[in-house]
């Protein structure tokens, strides 16, 4: 492989339990009244888990997720709904 070929990248089937995780998780993040996407930004950028409340076990949820799989879904996703 040259360094002009793109590589793959791929992660595993977890796309499904990633996306489940980010739903449970900003619904426990607006029960307790915080912006879920400031808060998931401040997250993802720090790996910071304080970043997430511990309501409903969202922060130990999020992280049993690596942050690139979380990462990945929400680019997957956005592209998803942009390419219809």
């Amino acid at each position: 492989m040259t360094s002009e070929e793109t590589m793959m990248f791929k992660f595993g089937n977890d796309e499904n339990k990633a996306e489940r995780t980010i739903c449970d998780v900003c619904a426990a993040m607006q029960e307790k009244g915080y912006n879920p996407i400031n808060q998931f930004v401040g997250y993802l950028l720090s790996g910071d888990p304080a970043y997430v409340t511990s309501h409903n076990e969202a922060r130990s949820k999020i992280r049993a997720i690596e942050r690139d799989e979380l990462l990945e879904e929400l680019v997957r996703y956005y592209l998803e709904q942009h390419n219809k």
